[in-house]
């Protein structure tokens, strides 16, 4: 049986959005919070129309395009129920004895694992740092910067809105918790490096592969069609 490409077939990124909007819709029937809902899957709805937008031109790796939807799909169930209600998380609490909903560490851990694959790809195809050795720390202090943007961002909600903020901050009375979400995301960018680096790099070498063949066969059909012309 032949192994399975890492290249994306057509009907790929086709599956990977209608799990990702399926799950956006779910999660938008009737939330918690609407506002919350908005700002928490804010990041689906304005990043996936602008991959399918931009797929002909720059398609990404099967592996960023399944961590891609397992992390909307994160986002979309943390939406619906506010970070600190999600029931999986009650129960993780209830479960092992923790002090708080833990769902809100595993969403930062997310915000720091999966845009670590997309850091890396876009840093591979539009930079000289394909396989530099500042690939690695470059992608990670990127996602620790994102991280540090984001708690900003929800400090501006949270003087803009005041207490009507606090289901979208989450923070379940720790003081600590902007530091603590910017070390889960540091500690998910890190371990995704370490984790997908090898594989990713097979991923991408596949894609080149593919954008040369296809270019090839391209020119070779426009030189056939001329000649026949001719």
């Amino acid at each position: 049986m032949p192994a399975a490409s890492p290249v994306p077939r057509r009907t790929t990124p086709a599956v990977f959005a209608c799990v990702a909007v399926t799950g956006l819709a779910v999660s938008g029937w009737n939330p918690h919070d609407r506002a919350t809902w908005f700002l928490e899957t804010v990041w689906v709805i304005v990043g996936l129309p602008l991959i399918l937008l931009t797929w002909r031109r720059f398609p990404l790796t099967g592996l960023l395009c399944g961590l891609l939807t397992v992390h909307a799909l994160v986002l979309a169930l943390g939406g619906h129920y506010t970070y600190a209600q999600v029931p999986l998380g009650d129960w993780a609490r209830d479960t092992f004895g923790l002090d708080r909903n833990p769902y809100d560490r595993f969403g930062h851990l997310m915000q720091g694992f999966v845009p670590a694959v997309l850091v890396r790809e876009l840093l591979s195809r539009t930079s000289p740092l394909r396989g530099s050795r500042w690939l690695a720390p470059l992608t990670v202090c990127a996602c620790l910067a994102f991280s540090a943007l984001f708690e900003m961002f929800e400090w501006a909600a949270a003087v803009i809105g005041g207490h009507s903020a606090d289901a979208f901050l989450a923070t379940q009375g720790d003081v600590w918790d902007t530091q603590w979400d910017m070390f889960c995301a540091l500690i998910g960018a890190g371990v995704s490096v370490l984790l997908l680096g090898r594989v990713h790099d097979r991923q991408l070498a596949a894609l080149r592969l593919s954008a040369r063949c296809s270019g090839a066969g391209s020119t070779s059909a426009a030189r056939t069609s001329t000649a026949g012309t001719t």
